[in-house]
Parts: structure tokens; sequence; C-alpha cells
């Protein structure tokens, strides 16, 4: 079951960073970046690393660890060694919160 849960306030996170929280159980970044926001999974597809250190730039978050880095929009791996995307969830900004459907 899917349910949406408010995150964080829009303005805690600044254009292009990140901020870690956990949500529903689970270890959720949400990313400022291009002017959009997006919640992604805090983990890198390939070595199961944390990414809430990776830098956030032009809509995309590296892992600090091997350089693997995510489009944010889809989670698609843009460059070796990660060939699997990570998971993105459905977000938006309502009443300055970020909000996202956690699966």
């Amino acid at each position: 079951m899917t349910s949406k849960v408010r995150i964080a306030p829009a303005a805690e996170i600044p254009e292009e960073s990140s901020k870690l929280f956990t949500a529903e159980g689970k270890e959720l970044l949400v990313c400022h970046s291009k002017g959009v926001f997006t919640v992604v999974s805090n983990r890198c597809s390939h070595a199961n690393e944390r990414l809430d250190c990776g830098r956030v730039r032009n809509g995309w978050i590296a892992c600090r660890f091997h350089g693997a880095r995510f489009e944010l929009a889809t989670g698609r791996a843009m460059n070796p060694p990660a060939t699997l995307p990570i998971a993105v969830y459905p977000t938006e900004v309502v009443d300055g919160w970020v909000e996202a459907e956690i699966g």
C-alpha cells in the first residue's frame, strides 16, 4: 500500500543539496536540484552504500564511494560502476512541505 508522507519543509533543503530523513521506516534522501525536489532511497544500487554524503548537481546525485551517478528524476544509473537504478518516489511540494508517496 502506498501512502503520502510529509517529509520536510522545503526551505530546509538548499538548491543543489540533499538532506536525510526517515519516514515509514525508510531512509529517504530529499534532493533539491535545478529547482526540483526529489525523494530517493538513501542507498547506491552498486554497493549498497549511503548516498546522503553524495554530491548533488544538475539533476543528479553521485555516490561518494565509487563515483556512480544517478539521475534524480528517474533514478537511472548514469555511469559505471552502477548499472541498476535507485528508487525514486513521486514527490511534490504542498504548502511549503516536501511530500512523497512511499510504498
